[in-house]
């Protein structure tokens, strides 16, 4: 996605960002809803409209600046709220909320790597387009499952782990999007090769 960043690729990330994103967010609010809470309904955050989820720093500068530094490019948007009271399956209904989102940045990825041996020898420009939406969707989904609260892949770590524990998390989660940046400032030497050998593993495989 790095190697030859031009203002039409840097249009396409964004493009990109927007749509893989608002599919992500509006995921999490529709099985929220078929597990039973309508509070994500209740705010009107169940929409496929990316404008709803967006956040700038975390959504649209955070992102660009890093691809721009050569670094795996790190997408957050604004939660979409649920109440764990309402759903369904207690921990269990709440890991499936908080999963739904890059599962379906994954599921995208794929459809996209089929649709790029399908347009393969076609316009550069579509094959590059769809190289870099794999890219982010898989950046998407890589970031978002790391068990750090408030990301997705905590809500994993919340339905398997004793109630003391869950305490303790949900007094990190209050920090909210501050605590990730933290801890990625603080272990980017360590997380930086996590990610870089995750993503790059994932599109080994989808775009081989």
């Amino acid at each position: 996605m790095t190697g030859d960043l031009t203002l039409a690729n840097i249009g396409i990330i964004f493009v990109a960002i927007l749509i893989s994103m608002g599919l992500h967010e509006a995921m999490h609010g529709y099985v929220a809803h078929w597990l039973g809470d309508s509070t994500a309904h209740d705010a009107g955050r169940l929409t496929l409209n990316p404008l709803k989820h967006i956040d700038a720093l975390t959504t649209v500068l955070l992102p660009l600046f890093l691809i721009v530094l050569g670094a795996p490019p790190i997408f957050a948007a604004k939660p979409v709220p649920f109440n764990p009271l309402r759903v369904k399956y207690e921990e269990f209904g709440a890991a499936l909320i908080g999963l739904a989102g890059p599962f379906t940045n994954l599921l995208l990825a794929i459809v996209g790597a089929g649709l790029v041996r399908l347009f393969l020898g076609s316009s550069e420009f579509v094959v590059t387009s769809l190289v870099i939406f794999v890219q982010v969707n898989v950046g998407f989904f890589v970031f978002n499952m790391l068990p750090i609260p408030p990301l997705d892949g905590s809500r994993l770590i919340y339905a398997l782990v004793p109630e003391p524990v869950q305490e303790v998390m949900a007094r990190f989660e209050q920090m909210g999007i501050v605590l990730v940046i933290v801890i990625l400032v603080v272990l980017m030497p360590i997380i930086s090769p996590i990610l870089s050998t995750m993503n790059s593993a994932i599109l080994r495989i989808l775009l081989a």
